[in-house]
């Protein structure tokens, strides 16, 4: 839990009077383009900078006064995790046992129970140095897993993976929610990555806390789905007033009707029934629903990766 939290360096705030509220055994995605400030936040929730203003607790722990009892209850599998390429993965697991105080024997049967979670048993006496991105990422969260901690935090997790690490290290972090229970602190700029995994987001933008919610109930909120129909130039007038009663209609191009529906996805069957009934030729259609996206778009007017101003 964060209340009013401020990170400022020198006259740039950061984070600026951040809210935040993450449920006991909930995925909790962190959104923002790069600079919003999502690391930072990350930061000052796992004790690695101290806040400028504001309180945060973890765990139950307050991230100033009882720094030691957060960083015993958290696991973190940060960005720029730095591993020594020079040893193999199951020696550094073997070393963060021991930096954890946890006896030899028992870290040994902790370090072949993660490595094969994670799926790295047979490269476990390889040096690290020879690991592809995909396995450095699943042994970074082997080691955030050691101690077996109540909340886990995961900054950018799946930055610069492949599709298919991508999705197995998503299967990963489902398993430690569903089956240990793990509260999981997400933070991403990808929006597949978030509606496949958290439960409930919150998007960042210049430091500050523009949404908040579950991801359906945030796109909901933007607008109506919106039906897409490919028919005969000069056909476009006669659809739009065929789908009056379905949809209101939308700007498009020569060729295209766009149609946001008033039920919803629902309203598509009653769409295609309209037209086959008014005899009109469809070559093409599809249905586009609000997407994380349009949330940050309706909510900042850019879209979430930055790159380029919404249209008016």
């Amino acid at each position: 839990m964060a209340r009013r939290l401020v990170r400022a360096f020198g006259d740039v705030r950061a984070v600026d009077g951040v809210d935040l509220e993450v449920a006991e055994g909930e995925i909790f995605g962190f959104l923002g383009p790069n600079g919003a400030g999502k690391s930072t936040t990350v930061r000052m929730l796992t004790t690695l900078l101290r806040p400028t203003d504001g309180s945060a607790h973890v765990a139950g722990f307050d991230v100033v006064r009882q720094a030691p009892q957060v960083r015993a209850a958290i696991g973190v599998a940060l960005q720029d995790a730095a591993i020594d390429p020079l040893m193999t993965g199951r020696e550094l697991l073997h070393l963060q046992a021991t930096l954890y105080g946890i006896g030899r024997a028992e870290g040994r049967e902790r370090s072949e129970r993660l490595l094969d979670r994670v799926g790295l048993t047979e490269a476990g006496d390889r040096l690290v140095g020879g690991y592809s991105g995909g396995m450095r990422r699943r042994l970074d969260l082997a080691l955030a897993l050691m101690h077996e901690p109540a909340v886990l935090f995961l900054d950018e997790p799946t930055t610069g993976l492949d599709p298919m690490s991508r999705v197995n290290l998503w299967d990963e972090v489902r398993r430690l929610n569903t089956e240990q229970g793990t509260t999981v602190f997400l933070t991403t700029q990808y929006l597949e990555e978030a509606d496949e995994l958290a439960h409930r987001v919150a998007i960042i933008d210049r430091g500050r806390i523009v949404r908040e919610g579950a991801p359906a109930t945030l796109k909901s909120q933007v607008g109506l789905p919106t039906l897409l129909l490919d028919v005969e130039v000069g056909e476009e007038e006669r659809t739009r007033e065929a789908l009056a009663g379905v949809g209101e209609a939308r700007p498009s191009r020569a060729g295209r009707v766009a149609v946001g529906l008033y039920e919803g996805a629902a309203g598509a069957a009653e769409a295609v029934r309209v037209l086959d009934t008014a005899g009109i030729r469809i070559h093409h259609m599809e249905l586009n629903t609000p997407s994380l996206d349009d949330v940050f778009a309706e909510a900042t007017g850019r879209r979430l990766e930055g790159a380029e101003e919404a249209a008016p």
